[in-house]
C-alpha cells in the first residue's frame, strides 16, 4: 500500500526546518536507523525531490537533515535542466507521487564560474563536454551583463547564480508539461532555493505553486 504523502506546503515547511536545525549545529538525523533502512529496503516513499549541484558540498540529505528514503536527489554540475534530470524528476512526480521539488543552486559554483569565464573575448576553449555542461549558464551570465553593464567575464558570480537558478526553474516548466500541470493542479510546488556554502544556510528565492508568493 503506497503511503500517502502531505501537502507540498506541509513538506516545504519541514525542509526549512531541517535546514534550521543543521544551520543551528542540532541535527536530528531522523529515519537513519536499522528499522528505516529495512523499511525502505523494498519501496521508497520520498517526500521531496531535490534537483541540485553536484557539488560536494551540498549533500542534501545532510543539509536539510533528512533520512533514508526521504529525497529522490537529481543533481549534475550546475543544476542544468536536460534530459537525463527532467525524465527523473517526471518520474519523481508522476510515479513517486512527490509534492515538491526543490532547486538547490548554490554561492561559489564552478559551473557558474566556468561559464562567467567563457564570454571573455580571450578565454580558452573548454573541454567539449565542460562546454556542454556549463553551456546553458551562459545566458543567464549575458542577462546579468546586460543589466549590470558589465564587461564580458566581470560580472558578479552570485546575481548570475541568482539568474541561473530562476532560469532553471522556468525552463523546468517548459520543458515538462507533467511537471508544469501538476504544479497548476495544486498538486505540486517548486521551491528555488540559494545554498549558503559557510552559513550552511538553504535561503528561499520563490515558490511556485503554493501561492506563488516569495518564500521568507
Amino acid at each position: 500500500m503506497t503511503e500517502k504523502l502531505p501537502a507540498p506546503a506541509a513538506v516545504w515547511e519541514e525542509m526549512l526546518r531541517g535546514n534550521a536545525r543543521f544551520v543551528a549545529g542540532e541535527p536530528q538525523h531522523p529515519r537513519q536507523d536499522v528499522e528505516r533502512r529495512h523499511k525502505t529496503a523494498t519501496l521508497q516513499t520520498p517526500h521531496a525531490a531535490l534537483f541540485g549541484c553536484s557539488d560536494s558540498r551540498l549533500s542534501a540529505e545532510i543539509i536539510f537533515d533528512q533520512g533514508l528514503g526521504d529525497l529522490f536527489v537529481v543533481r549534475n554540475a550546475g543544476q542544468v535542466v536536460d534530459d537525463s534530470a527532467v525524465g527523473s524528476l517526471e518520474y519523481a512526480v508522476a510515479v513517486l507521487g512527490v509534492p515538491l521539488i526543490v532547486v538547490l543552486g548554490h554561492d561559489a559554483c564552478g559551473a557558474v564560474r566556468a561559464a562567467i569565464d567563457s564570454t571573455a573575448p580571450d578565454a580558452p576553449a573548454l573541454p567539449p563536454r565542460i562546454w556542454r555542461q556549463v553551456a546553458p549558464i551562459v545566458p543567464a551570465v549575458r542577462r546579468v551583463q546586460a543589466a549590470d553593464g558589465a564587461h564580458a567575464g566581470q560580472v558578479d558570480a552570485e546575481h548570475v547564480g541568482r539568474e541561473h537558478l530562476r532560469g532553471t526553474v522556468n525552463e523546468l516548466l517548459h520543458s515538462s508539461e507533467l511537471i508544469s500541470q501538476a504544479v497548476a493542479d495544486g498538486a505540486l510546488a517548486i521551491a528555488a532555493v540559494n545554498y549558503r556554502l559557510d552559513e550552511g544556510a538553504a535561503v528561499p528565492d520563490f515558490v511556485v505553486g503554493l501561492g506563488d508568493q516569495p518564500a521568507a
